[in-house]
């Protein structure tokens, strides 16, 4: 699934990103609202992993996504 689609479905997509990444909040997802980048910086933030592994987490998820 490409990130156009995930993004299209946001509101879907939110309960897999939730499991994916327990630590982020409902304020955070609602913030990211469905931009890519704004998850990766979250990821990076909450995770404290460099920008290179928040990037790979979360275009792992964008393939494995089944929104």
């Amino acid at each position: 699934m490409n990130w156009d689609q995930i993004q299209g479905k946001w509101k879907q997509a939110k309960g897999q990103v939730k499991q994916r990444w327990g630590d982020l909040t409902d304020d955070d997802l609602d913030r990211v609202d469905g931009k890519r980048e704004e998850l990766v910086g979250r990821v990076q933030e909450r995770y404290g992993v460099a920008r290179e592994e928040a990037e790979r987490q979360v275009q792992e998820f964008e393939s494995s996504c089944n929104c």
